[in-house]
């Protein structure tokens, strides 16, 4: 589990083919410290398996079905990328519970300032739009953000300067994807409502 609290921007340092399967490396300082094989990392918001680790470098392996539903098979050796450890049980929850399990792609749609901040709007599909309230917590490559309004095809943010300068939101342009997760406890209830636990006779 995450919290939506970006640690650092790493950089993607090369990201290979190798069968069905390819091989994503990235050069990183923050994350690096305690990070051992097997742990689990968010890399723009996709919960991936640290495999082999150096100092200052760790890989993961990317699967057909991360490439799909998320934007790490458009990286390239360079980019910078959001990194974010697995929370501890004692950790202060900063951001809210995100589970890495990306639901799709959001594409930016408009990006401009607002006094001191950036309103972006994106467009998002339906089947995560749904998911969606005013007010209500969001997951954008990673970063947890609060919705400032939702329209009929996507939502709003307001990003602050920090949250500009920290992630790669700040620099993201107009047309670029961003993996998108609805809040997950807002899934559940959801899902309550619509009748798959509220309808079973096992429900109290």
């Amino acid at each position: 589990m995450f919290t939506g609290i970006i640690e650092e921007m790493g950089r993607v340092e090369t990201f290979v083919e190798e069968g069905e399967m390819h091989r994503l490396s990235i050069t990183a300082k923050e994350v690096m410290e305690g990070l051992t094989t097997g742990e689990s990392v968010t890399i723009n918001g996709a919960c991936m398996t640290v495999l082999n680790l150096t100092e200052n470098r760790f890989s993961c392996d990317v699967s057909p079905e991360t490439r799909r539903l998320t934007n790490l098979g458009d990286l390239k050796s360079g980019d910078p990328v959001n990194l974010e450890r697995a929370m501890c049980l004692n950790d202060r929850l900063g951001g809210h519970m995100v589970s890495g399990h990306v639901e799709g792609l959001g594409q930016i749609v408009s990006k401009r300032p607002s006094e001191n901040a950036i309103l972006m709007t994106i467009e998002v599909p339906p089947h995560i739009l749904k998911y969606c309230v005013s007010k209500g917590s969001i997951a954008l490559d990673g970063v947890s953000m609060t919705i400032n309004r939702i329209s009929e095809k996507g939502l709003e943010i307001c990003m602050i300067p920090h949250t500009a300068k920290m992630t790669t939101l700040g620099i993201k342009m107009l047309g670029e994807t961003l993996n998108v997760e609805s809040d997950l406890i807002g899934r559940y209830v959801a899902r309550l409502l619509e009748g798959g636990l509220v309808s079973s006779p096992y429900a109290t």
